[in-house]
């Protein structure tokens, strides 16, 4: 896949993402903002509900008070009117008492003029057959009780009116502290709150014109901002300059609102995950179009490094078909040195990949057995030292650990160390001698080796990726330094194993290169 080609899949798998995201927050954050309002509404409604309960709880006491203050006064104004009729009187207290029972603000005056009017008619009838009076008499009387009548009705009219009076004016000179009782508000609210499906934690005050907190039912720690409060105005016939308000703040709001939505935290968790999804699939694609990249070069460097030998073969198998090359037993074991020498030199190389592709597909099977660090890389040093000399370099030896036992594989770890030797010399300067370090020291539990060489180095941008498959550092088209790119592979791969690791260190450029290796050492017991 060209790299045009995953760039524009990048940006519309990224486009296609950005665009679901936002509609997303979009929907829910409207979806929240509805929710708010329908909470807001509903706690108004609530809050409504319990001024009205309040205007109406002042309205029974109002009326309480003005009939058990006037009662006296009642009484002797009804004995006024006991020459008239005990019966009337009696009705005349039965209207009293309805209008103290309902307490309502309008009074059936019609009703009792029609109930008195028949109660007399009955009175008179029965008067006119027990006395059986004359005609003028009879009138005379009828314009009484008519005259009675009017009297009894201007009177509760005026009742009514005194009651009214004292409901618009006389109750707004007490202080508010005096027209609720707060704990019967709190009742109200939290009645209402619960019948709405709202059982929330609340706090709720009484705020004056001025702001002033009047009643609080709970303290807070912190200041309350005023969008955060839902006000209610109490008794809202009265002037505003004497208005009161009920506020009313929910701590836990937030969060209500929140959990209402249900899908919330799945929608966030599948878009994460779609999100990880996403970014992975990327980074895979890259890593593949890489990996391809860095078999092409595999094959390539493969390539080069098989024509030397195959044409070496080829060259020394037409020789030996020379007739005059087997006159010369020296020439001809020469030639047959080179042919087995090639011919193992291609085995090693098939057999380097066929060893990585082993380590791939599964772990490998390590013979572990107790050896001693040091006396292992004395052994390897002074084997490798021929090679170096050859060079005109040398490599020193410096043993710091004092407990260098650990537990491997001795084959695997000596071909470890022999690729590390086998790349410093590789890799060395033309221009100075080669100068290798090999040493030992301890740190708790753990055991390092390094290997120092001062050839050409690495860059830093090269260094974390040397240990990858099929990777060589770039050097155009040169092919100085043979190789597939897999020996540092294998030297991770089987350090790794040994439950160990790797790394390599470059302070300075053309200062060469550290590579130190951590094993873990047998504790004592």
């Amino acid at each position: 896949m060209r790299k045009s080609t995953i760039w524009l899949l990048v940006g519309v798998m990224g486009f296609t993402f950005i665009g679901l995201i936002f509609l997303q927050v979009n929907y829910i954050s409207t979806l929240l903002k509805a929710t708010n309002e329908q909470f807001d509404a509903t706690v108004r409604r609530c809050l409504e509900q319990v001024a009205h309960d309040i205007e109406l709880d002042e309205a029974r006491r109002t009326m309480q008070d003005y009939f058990e203050s006037s009662l006296s006064n009642d009484m002797l104004d009804n004995q006024a009117y006991q020459s008239d009729s005990s019966e009337v009187q009696t009705l005349t207290n039965k209207q009293v008492t309805t209008i103290e029972t309902r307490s309502t603000f309008q009074f059936q005056t019609q009703n009792v003029t029609g109930k008195i009017q028949s109660f007399e008619r009955s009175r008179f009838g029965s008067n006119m057959l027990r006395n059986n009076p004359s005609k003028d008499a009879i009138i005379h009387e009828t314009q009484e009780l008519q005259k009675n009548i009017l009297k009894r009705r201007e009177y509760t009219a005026s009742i009514i009116n005194e009651i009214l009076d004292n409901l618009t004016s006389v109750v707004n000179l007490k202080p508010i502290e005096e027209r609720i009782d707060f704990d019967i508000v709190d009742d109200y609210i939290n009645y209402e709150l619960t019948s709405s499906g709202l059982e929330l934690p609340y706090i709720f005050m009484i705020v004056n014109k001025d702001g002033k907190t009047i009643f609080q039912n709970e303290t807070l720690d912190k200041p309350i901002k005023t969008s955060d409060l839902i006000t209610q105005v109490l008794f809202p016939i009265e002037p505003i300059s004497q208005r009161n308000y009920l506020k009313i703040y929910f701590p836990t709001k937030k969060d209500y609102i929140t959990s209402s939505i249900t899908f919330l935290v799945p929608s966030v968790l599948f878009s994460l995950i779609l999100l990880l999804t996403f970014t992975f699939t990327i980074y895979t694609i890259f890593r593949q179009k890489k990996l391809s990249e860095m078999k092409n070069d595999f094959v390539n460097n493969m390539t080069h490094e098989l024509k030397t030998p195959v044409s070496t073969i080829s060259l020394a198998a037409q020789m030996l078909k020379d007739t005059d090359i087997n006159k010369s037993p020296d020439v001809y074991w020469h030639i047959s040195g080179v042919i087995s020498d090639e011919t193992r030199r291609l085995g090693f190389l098939v057999e380097k990949v066929l060893q990585i592709s082993l380590f791939e597909k599964q772990k490998s099977t390590l013979k572990l057995k107790e050896i001693d660090a040091n006396d292992l890389l004395v052994s390897i040093v002074t084997t490798f030292a021929l090679k170096v000399e050859k060079f005109g370099g040398n490599i020193d030896i410096d043993l710091e650990a004092e407990n260098s036992l650990i537990y491997v594989d001795e084959m695997h770890i000596t071909n470890v160390l022999f690729n590390l030797l086998d790349n410093a010399l590789k890799y060395r300067r033309n221009d100075i001698n080669l100068q290798l370090m090999a040493r030992t020291k301890n740190d708790p539990n753990k055991l390092y080796i390094s290997i120092e060489d001062n050839g050409i180095g690495i860059k830093k941008e090269h260094l974390k990726k040397v240990f990858d498959r099929f990777f060589r550092v770039p050097s155009g088209n040169i092919h100085d330094v043979k190789g597939f790119g897999l020996g540092l592979a294998y030297v991770r791969k089987i350090i790794e194993e040994h439950g160990g690791s790797i790394r390599a260190e470059q302070e300075e450029k053309f200062t060469g290169t550290k590579f130190i290796i951590t094993l873990p050492l047998i504790k004592n017991q």
